[in-house]
């Protein structure tokens, strides 16, 4: 565990502040879950939430069958990290942290559709959770088929999450 130097009261309602700059950092935005932790030692540990951690099997199962469906390099991500990725840059992508451009499509909720790169938003309970990113290989221009498959795998996760 790295220190911060920074120290927080608790106050009379058994709050604590997240300084802003670890927020930041983080990723951490108002109304974003987190889990507590406790340790055998009295720590306290607080971790992001990620719903669609849950689903990484199914995430997993539906990146295979996409990608080979497809021919193209499918990649699930919660809003941290990449969770799932099939046909092609797996070691490259897997368990990533998302880039700002990413995260950025994720919270606007709207769907990013180019020539070299699809990007469909997993939206649950309204809350952007993830996202399914599609990228071609060898070249190959996306299309209709391609951004149907993230719609429906978008949908189908975000689905599972509801119940």
């Amino acid at each position: 565990m790295k220190a911060t130097g920074i120290v927080r009261r608790i106050d009379d309602l058994g709050r604590v502040v997240i300084p802003k700059e670890i927020r930041r950092v983080l990723r951490i935005r108002e109304g974003d879950p987190l889990e507590i932790y406790t340790s055998k030692d009295g720590e306290v540990i607080l971790k992001k939430y990620s719903p669609i951690n849950e689903l990484s099997q199914f995430a997993g199962e539906y990146a295979e069958t996409a990608s080979s469906v497809l021919g193209s390099t499918v990649v699930v991500s919660d809003t941290d990290q990449i969770i799932a990725v099939s046909g092609g840059m797996k070691k490259d992508l897997l368990d990533k942290k998302i880039d700002h451009e990413l995260d950025r499509i994720i919270q606007s909720k709207n769907r990013l559709t180019e020539q070299n790169k699809i990007v469909v938003p997993i939206i649950s309970q309204g809350d952007s959770i993830g996202s399914i990113t599609i990228l071609p290989k060898d070249d190959k221009v996306l299309g209709d088929a391609e951004l149907k498959a993230a719609e429906i795998g978008a949908t189908f996760l975000a689905r599972q999450m509801e119940s």
